[in-house]
């Protein structure tokens, strides 16, 4: 019998401690709810659990920015309603006007009045319609403009006319169309294109202008002067970019056209004359199709937003549950293990006790 070295004490200590270690982790998962509270708990799971909840973040942060982006649109689409609704009743003025029973002098006049004013607040709704300070119906949320100097750049205004410049990013083009000549500036250099009697009158046409590399196509449904007020800025956007996915690249972009007369191409619209009137339909009419359209593709788009919405918030529930496999602890499982090593913490003690106590047999031999 030996007494300077206790094995069995040893060998019971050595079990107590592990057994200690284990109810300290047990009561640190029980506490935090958590399987995983350092690396060293389980490596590989806390990587893993880590790159989910990274994605499950990201998934909740795109759905918020598709809700965001179907505000968005629905401010933008409506509007564009109570547009549609100017338009019509400033077709009924056209109509109206247009018939010989209107006196030329009086009632035309006082018909324009109105049809002016109508116009004018077709303006006010473009560029006053703003989300989150931002204006949408001006065309500068959505024209869709590269950067890069090597593409073109293709502006339409009201579906009859197109645009395509090719030049330096950076580049401004203003076109004043007072329906005789088209003046067509970048900084301070100007070109003048007679229309009149010309090569476009009204109707179709194409004209190059190589100074600037732009040419300008004009389709049939193009008046003198539908394209002044226009601007160009190379360089300006890419239109509303909107983040949909946890990841890059998973975007949405949204573009929305300049929606003021101008760009309806209502800009030299009047309805004093009966043949001005008559030509006013023909504005209205176009003008009334590009905003339904517009309005279609926000519809359209806003629908698409709403299912991503529950298709990234689907995602990112079935993601939660995997992470929680991982990373969470099971109660009823980590409870068991615990009451488990409390026993044997327990018994190691009552062990060690009767282990340190052995060695006092010996001074039985020694009586």
């Amino acid at each position: 019998m030996r007494i300077n070295t206790n094995i069995m004490a040893m060998e019971t200590f050595r079990n107590y401690s592990i057994n200690n270690s284990n109810v300290a982790k047990s009561v640190s998962k029980l506490s935090s709810g958590y399987a995983i509270n350092s690396a060293s708990d389980d490596a590989a799971g806390l990587a893993i659990s880590e790159k989910m909840r990274a994605q499950i973040r990201g998934l909740n942060t795109a759905s918020k920015n598709s809700q965001d982006a179907i505000s968005l649109l629905q401010t933008a689409e409506g509007s564009l309603n109570e547009a549609q609704s100017i338009l019509q009743r400033m077709r009924e003025l056209a109509v109206q006007s247009s018939s010989d029973t209107n006196d030329s002098d009086v009632d035309r006049a006082a018909l324009d009045q109105e049809f002016q004013q109508l116009k004018n607040e077709v303006n006010d709704i473009a560029t006053q319609t703003k989300f989150n300070g931002m204006k949408l119906l001006d065309g500068s949320f959505g024209v869709a403009v590269d950067t890069d100097v090597s593409n073109s750049t293709i502006f339409s205004v009201a579906g009859v006319v197109s645009v395509t410049a090719s030049g330096i990013a950076g580049d401004s083009y203003t076109f004043d169309d007072d329906g005789a000549d088209l003046t067509v500036t970048r900084g301070s250099d100007s070109k003048v294109i007679t229309l009149t009697g010309g090569s476009p009158a009204d109707g179709a046409g194409t004209l190059n202008i190589s100074e600037f590399g732009i040419t300008i196509k004009f389709n049939s449904g193009y008046e003198n002067g539908g394209l002044n007020g226009a601007v160009i800025m190379m360089g300006a956007g890419t239109g509303g970019q909107i983040q949909t996915g946890a990841n890059e690249g998973d975007n949405l972009s949204i573009s929305i056209d300049a929606m003021d007369a101008t760009s309806l191409g209502l800009g030299t619209s009047a309805v004093d004359t009966s043949a001005a009137a008559q030509a006013a339909i023909t504005a209205v009419n176009n003008a009334i199709n590009t905003v339904s359209t517009q309005r279609s593709y926000m519809g359209a788009l806003a629908n698409r937003l709403a299912y991503k919405v529950n298709n990234l918030n689907t995602s990112a529930q079935n993601l939660q549950a995997a992470e929680s496999r991982i990373r969470d602890v099971d109660m009823a499982q980590e409870m068991t293990v615990y009451t488990q090593n409390s026993i044997l913490v327990q018994a190691a003690t009552a062990m060690l006790a009767q282990a340190n106590s052995s060695p006092q047999s010996v001074l039985k031999l020694l009586q």
